[in-house]
């Protein structure tokens, strides 16, 4: 199975759909309510901050006064850090005249040795800007409100400043911060932790409905339990109901079919034992006789209905090679196997033997020394390869050495059957062979592909 189909298979999981979704669910929407808590607390301490400011505003308005249109203000107010030098929060008054030009006309004792920046935001007269400046190379938050004393008949336009360093509001939100991300790191740890034991639990019954249907379909077991949920029960019920149906009909018809074969073997003797019997009338007696057999064979087979078997074909294998080592002694026939332990054939056990033992048959009369045995495979696919130093089997013949009675030159026994019921098992089972020749012994190979659906 190729990767792509692996990967769809995967993402084509129930399990991987749950999975992801409460991945999506902890990842996602954790980190964007953590989010939206960080910024709904950012404002919330920006809020703040601006109203102290605007509480230092009025301090300083309710010690000014006007006189003869001139702004004044006592060099010490009563909050203490106006009164030290560069101590993090500054106060200063400005005015603008006509042309736009801004003067300052008093600033705190605070603001000492700092360089003023070059020019103030002036809101509308009893309006307020609260921003972010940058004050001697650092930032700083700046409230800035504009009042109008009447002096004389006339208004005396004033903006008050109120800086302070922007160090202590980024403390507040990187404490915030810190604080948030930690907890809710730990509460997506608990959250997946119980998230996965959840589907573990809930999916629990699929999964091991999942083994009970591997079992099956490898011939450890005949039934699915019923022990499922309400929502598994029905399906596990019709599942054993449709085993148990095809067991009986596949038993009553090798049963039936065995009866005819047997059935048929007498009255084929009777006639092949006649005397007055023609050579040519008892060849095409046996010849019946092999078709009949042949077919018996065919129809018995499992097939397609033996999706749930399954058998190692180590042990065919080794029963084969066992055999056919007594078999082909006078020349000795070198015979050698590479079988993967994993290997498994989803079929009937006579039906495996036929296709490997017809081919190794044959490989044993072509070959001069050396016969090879190759069977890998998983769960997705049976790859079994017959090997020989035989001298091969031509191109001409290689696409026609299937069919019925047609052999090669040297296979000096049978008479081609062998290799066109090897043929229709395969088939049978949907299944692939071909014959080519051996990169490794030089005579024929012959390779048979099983693709199972999982």
């Amino acid at each position: 199975m190729s990767k792509r189909a692996m990967a769809w298979q995967v993402l084509n999981s129930l399990k991987a759909r749950l999975v992801a979704s409460a991945l999506l669910f902890i990842l996602v929407l954790l980190p964007l309510i953590g989010i939206a808590l960080n910024d709904a607390f950012t404002e919330q301490v920006k809020s703040a901050t601006q109203n102290e400011l605007s509480a230092y505003v009025y301090s300083i308005l309710a010690v000014t006064e006007v006189d003869n249109q001139q702004i004044s203000i006592p060099e010490l107010v009563l909050e203490n850090r106006f009164n030290l030098v560069q101590s993090g929060l500054y106060a200063i008054a400005t005015t603008e005249d006509t042309s736009g030009k801004q003067t300052i006309v008093w600033h705190s004792q605070s603001f000492m040795g700092i360089t003023p920046p070059p020019h103030f935001t002036i809101p509308v007269t009893g309006q307020s800007a609260f921003e972010q400046i940058i004050l001697a190379d650092k930032p700083h938050l700046i409230y800035s409100f504009s009042v109008s004393f009447a002096s004389q008949n006339q208004n005396v336009p004033v903006t008050i400043h109120i800086i302070k360093d922007e160090i202590a509001f980024q403390q507040q939100i990187d404490k915030f911060n810190q604080q948030l991300w930690t907890w809710l790191l730990i509460l997506m740890l608990v959250m997946l932790v119980f998230q996965l034991s959840w589907l573990w639990w809930t999916l629990r019954p699929l999964a091991r409905f999942t083994q009970e249907l591997h079992h099956v379909e490898q011939g450890k077991s005949m039934q699915l339990s019923s022990q499922y949920p309400t929502e598994l029960q029905a399906v596990a019920r019709q599942l054993n109901i449709l085993l148990n149906t095809e067991q009986t009909q596949r038993s009553r018809y090798r049963n039936a079919l065995a009866d005819l074969a047997h059935s048929l073997k007498t009255p084929l003797a009777v006639i092949k034992s006649q005397a007055d019997l023609s050579a040519a009338s008892s060849e095409q007696v046996s010849l019946i006789s092999r078709i009949i057999g042949h077919q018996l064979k065919r129809a018995q087979t499992a097939a397609a209905a033996s999706w749930h078997l399954g058998i190692s074909t180590n042990e065919v294998a080794a029963k084969l090679l066992r055999t056919l080592t007594k078999i082909y002694r006078e020349p000795q026939i070198n015979l050698s196997s590479e079988v993967a332990a994993q290997a498994v054939f989803k079929g009937d056990e006579a039906d495996l033997t036929e296709i490997v033992g017809n081919l190794l048959d044959n490989a044993c009369k072509a070959a001069k020394s050396t016969v090879k045995l190759t069977i890998t495979g998983d769960a997705y696919q049976l790859l079994i390869c017959i090997e020989d130093d035989g001298p091969g089997i031509s191109e001409a013949l290689q696409t026609q050495i299937f069919e019925r009675g047609i052999r090669a030159d040297s296979y000096l026994q049978g008479n081609g059957i062998g290799l066109a019921i090897v043929r229709d098992l395969v088939d049978s089972y949907n299944g692939r062979i071909t014959v080519s020749r051996s990169t490794t012994l030089g005579g024929a190979k012959f390779s048979i592909s099983f693709v199972y659906s999982v």
